[in-house]
């Protein structure tokens, strides 16, 4: 009798992970939406250097990539592949969920036109919100 309690137990622990794991993949929005919350969190030390409208003044703007290729251009730079210090010792910091906050973050913003300053961009100041 208690080995057959065992596995009636067994089965209702595996149904129930089943089911939240099915709930927690059910809602993939709110995932990214935390990650990007997280990423302009960690986006402090990016924007020290680079721009979050966008614009490139001798240092390349990274707003508005596909996460993708954001990942794997600071994976290169953390293997030092790419051969830029700063961006090295940056990279270098990062755990590959902290990269890909990032890339969640930085694909989602959208670059200002040129001559047109953040609040005239859709209200985006005005909202609380990075352009």
């Amino acid at each position: 009798m208690g080995q057959r309690n065992m596995w009636s137990r067994t089965r209702a622990l595996t149904k129930v992970l089943c089911a939240v794991s099915i709930a927690l993949t059910a809602v993939p929005g709110r995932v990214v939406a935390a990650d990007a919350a997280f990423g302009q969190y960690l986006s402090s030390e990016c924007v020290t250097c680079h721009r979050t409208d966008g614009q490139d003044v001798g240092i390349p703007s990274i707003v508005g990539w596909p996460a993708d290729q954001f990942v794997s251009v600071l994976k290169s730079y953390r293997n030092k592949e790419r051969s830029n210090p700063i961006m090295q010792s940056a990279a270098g910091r990062l755990s590959n969920d902290e990269m890909e906050a990032l890339a969640a973050y930085y694909a989602a913003l959208r670059r200002v036109p040129q001559g047109q300053s953040c609040e005239q961009q859709s209200g985006a100041a005005a909202a609380g919100k990075p352009c």
